[in-house]
């Protein structure tokens, strides 16, 4: 919220006590001469510190003319406020006020006006701005009422645009690949719990740190930047990818074991098998014991208590019997690693879309 200007300031004016008349229509005295003349008590409004140079002399430089004119000239540095307005950081763009006053002299005693030429810059090949890209500058005049009177407010605006490089290496780009390397997991066996869990948390961990250090260049304000957007978001997707094994290992582990009576039925059922005999040319083959076929084994597991597939969502892969109802969407537990490798990606990559549309050229 503050800026550093070099500046060389210029005022001018005319005192009737000054004419002289001599062949001579210009006089260059030394800068000592100006604690011997009146000059106008002008201040920077919004600095919070301004400082002249000194060395090796006092950078000063005062002429008069024959007709009363004077010119008084310095070299300033001035820290000076400026207000900015991070919504859209770092796609922002501000303008930089330097305002200047008198300070005990109201309009109708003093009153300041711009020249043709009033306000020019340096080469911008000189300028030391990293973050940000020169766009312009104006000026105004504004009055400003106080209770001692009204005060003639000259204004330089400073339009800039900051540069997206830095936190687009620092941030953006980082955060995307932390995102992407979420998505590995469900690549990976369900059954490796660690290697899940481990790839998970360090994920969330790491966007976490990301999320701190982004706001470390940032003014403490209370509102959501451009860039916290972002962070938060890749902060969702990671730790929405370290969910979704949560969700899978829990509906896949924690199942009913098969029913001992259940097996007892199949080898009862073994035991009652009837005997096939089968006839060929020269003898009877007698084949016994021959097991009903079974569909799939998984289907011998329950649905967990409570479970029993009566919800909008039937998760388990065992509600395939007379636990499923109709107008239920049945979703196979086992697939849920499929279908997050086509919604992880693409929800991301319609986020992106709709945020540096909105934030660029909306």
């Amino acid at each position: 919220m503050e800026y550093t200007i070099d500046i060389f300031f210029a005022q001018t004016w005319y005192d009737s006590r000054l004419k002289f008349n001599s062949t001579m229509k210009l006089l260059m005295p030394n800068s000592n001469m100006v604690g011997k003349i009146w000059i106008p008590d002008t201040f920077f409004r919004n600095s919070r510190k301004s400082d002249a140079h000194w060395i090796t002399t006092p950078n000063r430089l005062l002429r008069l003319w024959s007709n009363g004119r004077v010119m008084y000239t310095l070299r300033l540095t001035i820290n000076a406020e400026c207000y900015l307005k991070l919504h859209n950081f770092p796609m922002d763009e501000h303008s930089c006020p330097l305002e200047f006053s008198s300070y005990g002299y109201p309009k109708n005693e003093i009153l300041y006006r711009w020249q043709r030429r009033s306000v020019e810059v340096a080469d911008q090949r000189y300028w030391r701005l990293y973050q940000f890209a020169f766009v312009g500058l104006r000026n105004s005049s504004d009055v400003a009422r106080t209770q001692s009177g009204e005060y003639v407010v000259m204004s330089v605006f400073f339009d800039l645009s900051r540069r997206m490089g830095y936190f687009t290496i620092q941030t953006y780009i980082p955060c995307s690949m932390i995102v992407v390397l979420s998505w590995v997991s469900f690549w990976i066996n369900k059954d490796a719990v660690p290697a899940r869990t481990s790839l998970g948390i360090t994920t969330v961990l790491t966007m976490t740190t990301l999320s701190t250090i982004s706001r470390k260049s940032l003014p403490k304000v209370s509102y959501v930047t451009a860039m916290d957007l972002f962070v938060s978001v890749c902060f969702i997707f990671t730790f929405a990818a370290l969910m979704e094994y949560g969700t899978l290992h829990y509906f896949t582990s924690n199942r009913k074991p098969r029913r001992p009576g259940a097996d007892a039925a199949n080898a009862a059922t073994a035991q009652r098998s009837p005997t096939v005999n089968v006839r060929t040319e020269t003898s009877l083959l007698q084949m016994s014991n021959i097991a009903p076929y079974r569909q799939e084994e998984n289907c011998a597991y329950e649905c967990l208590d409570g479970k029993d597939c009566a919800g909008f969502f039937c998760c388990f892969d065992d509600c395939h019997s007379g636990a499923w109802r109709e107008n239920r969407m049945h979703v196979h537990v086992s697939k849920i690693d499929s279908y997050s490798r086509i919604f992880f990606p693409t929800a991301f990559g319609l986020f992106n879309l709709v945020y540096w549309v909105g934030y660029l050229y909306l």
